[in-house]
């Protein structure tokens, strides 16, 4: 491939990346302004993305992402092969506690949110299936760090405690509690977590969630495992 084929490929891209979970359409000024390409680069490279399936474009000339990146990342999230076994644990969290339940796996340096099932309050941490987030900050970053290549005082101390609390790290509203979910060999698989506005999830109610937790990544160790 040439270095223009290249270029032309990291720049479809970035389009792509310019999206957020607060931003599900965005005109051709905006993606210009994030991206820093001129406009006619980006209408160029949107034509092809939008006959692929990869953008949709709407009558009011406002871009969004197109079904095609779903698609590809149910392929992704289906290749972990946890579906069947997470999700009707994190039903029962979320009914047990209230709060909204999430399991999240190490993405290189970063974690990713594979599975989530919120609260039925309208007050709850917001966030979507898919999201990338750091492992510097929340109980489910610092989990994962913990079990990779943590070697700092918080990450020795999660390790020891088996589970991980955060409040206010990421999100100032917002607390968590996060458990590992280990194979046989105690291997990471992923980590699993409670969160909730910090006015309601309070420490007390944390560590009252913990048992079940606890237990719920134990069963998903074993049965992912087999």
């Amino acid at each position: 491939m040439s270095e223009q084929n290249v270029t032309a490929v990291e720049r479809a891209l970035g389009i792509l990346d310019a999206f957020t979970d607060q931003d599900h359409d965005l005109s051709l000024k905006d993606l210009s302004e994030r991206t820093g390409m001129y406009k006619s680069t980006i209408s160029r490279l949107a034509g092809t993305l939008e006959s692929c399936g990869f953008l949709m474009i709407s009558g009011r000339g406002r871009y969004r992402l197109g079904p095609a990146l779903w698609r590809l990342g149910s392929i992704y999230r289906r290749s972990y092969g946890m579906d069947d076994i997470v999700r009707p644990h994190l039903s029962i969290l979320v009914s047990e506690s209230g709060e909204t339940a999430s399991f999240y796996v190490p993405e290189g340096p970063n974690r990713l949110c594979l599975f989530r099932e919120n609260s039925s309050s309208s007050l709850r941490h917001h966030l979507e299936e898919g999201a990338i987030l750091p492992c510097e900050f929340g109980a489910a970053g610092h989990v994962i760090r913990a079990w990779g290549d943590g070697v700092d005082d918080r990450s020795l101390q999660v390790l020891e405690d088996r589970f991980a609390l955060s409040e206010g790290e990421r999100d100032p509203d917002v607390s968590a509690i996060a458990v590992p979910v280990l194979d046989r060999q105690n291997h990471l698989l992923g980590a699993l977590a409670l969160s909730g506005p910090i006015s309601r999830f309070t420490p007390e109610k944390r560590l009252k969630c913990l048992a079940s937790l606890q237990s719920r990544a134990a069963d998903c160790g074993k049965r992912m495992s087999s």
